[in-house]
């Protein structure tokens, strides 16, 4: 056995492991799993089902991995999960795979933060370099953009969409979808403003941030209709910020729960 396996560690001999993975103590590892290059496993996680884990995650102690749906529906299929690179998942998270009913896959991308006790239901999709605080629940087929943050102790209802950049306060009640770039907090959520700070961390203008501002008044702060609000956002293209009245709009027109108000 590799020395990076600890000799407790389980692993079925079907599992395909690149020879730098490091597994801890009393860790489970399934038929179906395979795990890329440079990934560590901590003690005590049970990683099952149809996994494809990729390169240079962080995955810490006490973690349910590609566990089968909490959804009554399901009976057997082979469904899947999918993790990309260099996540860090600390302890005690539960990814769960996809259904039938979806594309049969949950995916996670890269560069994410998954805090103490997150959990991602069945056919949940992830972006890139998004924060999930402590006990962040998402339910079955919500989507959740790149940069996106959903603060701690929040609920995110099934098949709600969260935009690219957007922020969920802390115990966020979350029922409808988030649109790009808006800061939400409260109960019930209101969109509160945009989120300015994430923004100018990520290197956005102020030209850019400028024209993300116009979009908020023009969906929160007027008195247009859902409809008008579209129109008039689509008047803002050739002002700096193509790229950002493209994804507000795209958002939108996919909206299938409303948005936060």
């Amino acid at each position: 056995m590799s020395s990076r396996i600890h000799p407790s560690a389980i692993i079925d001999p079907a599992a395909e492991l690149d020879s730098s993975v490091s597994v801890g103590a009393y860790t489970l590892i399934g038929p179906h799993v395979r795990i890329a290059a440079g990934t560590t496993v901590g003690p005590h996680c049970v990683i099952e089902g149809r996994t494809t884990i990729g390169a240079d995650n962080q995955i810490f102690q006490f973690n349910s991995i590609g566990a089968i749906p909490q959804d009554m529906k399901y009976a057997g299929e082979p469904t899947e999960l999918v993790i990309g690179e260099r996540n860090s998942i600390r302890e005690f998270c539960t990814l769960n795979l996809g259904t039938a009913q979806d594309e049969g896959v949950t995916r996670i991308g890269s560069d994410n933060l998954l805090m103490a006790y997150v959990h991602i239901a069945h056919d949940v999709r992830l972006g890139d370099h998004i924060v999930l605080a402590n006990n962040a629940t998402l339910a079955g087929h919500v989507h959740v953009g790149d940069w996106a943050t959903v603060g701690g102790l929040s609920g995110v209802h099934q098949f709600v969409k969260i935009g690219a950049h957007a922020m969920i306060g802390f115990q966020g009640h979350v029922a409808q979808d988030v649109p790009p770039f808006m800061t939400v907090d409260g109960n019930p959520l209101t969109a509160r403003a945009v989120n300015v700070v994430g923004l100018r961390r990520r290197g956005f203008s102020a030209e850019r941030i400028a024209v993300i501002k116009q979009i908020h008044k023009l969906l929160y702060r007027s008195a247009l209709t859902f409809e008008q609000s579209q129109a008039e956002i689509a008047t803002l293209h050739g002002q700096g910020a193509d790229e950002d009245v493209a994804l507000m709009l795209n958002f939108l027109a996919a909206a299938t729960r409303g948005i936060v108000r």
